[in-house]
């Protein structure tokens, strides 16, 4: 008798705990992946325009580095694949802003345009 209400009472618990992580956690990661989008898109924006702006290169390493960190939180599986372009781009961007590389606009730019056609495609499926 003992071990069934020890059984009957872990199934409940397990239960119990199963439906209110699926009935929260669906509302809370879509929130939260349209917030990395947009702020990843808001930095990159930033990054592109303190670049143009002639700013220190450490404002601009800053800005990519939120980027960066957000861009991380921007799953989604029909935008995965550029995600991870944009990645290996986001590398060779903060590599030339580094070393003060010329071409450092055209790809800040890329990837911004990339971060923002990801954006449309979540928004299309949300």
């Amino acid at each position: 008798m003992v071990n069934i209400k020890k059984i009957l009472a872990s199934l409940v618990m397990t239960s119990a705990l199963v439906l209110s992580s699926n009935a929260f956690a669906e509302g809370a990661t879509d929130a939260k992946v349209r917030a990395a989008g947009e702020g990843t898109v808001a930095a990159m924006e930033k990054a592109v325009s303190l670049n143009s702006e002639g700013a220190d290169k450490d404002q601009v390493e800053d800005a990519l580095r939120e980027a960066r960190g957000l861009q991380k939180e921007f799953r989604f599986e029909g935008t995965e694949r550029l995600r991870q372009k944009a990645g290996d781009k986001m590398r060779v961007a903060r590599t030339q802003v580094k070393d003060g590389d010329a071409g450092a606009a055209a790809t800040l730019q890329e990837l911004l345009d990339m971060y923002k056609e990801m954006m449309q495609i979540y928004n299309a499926n949300h």
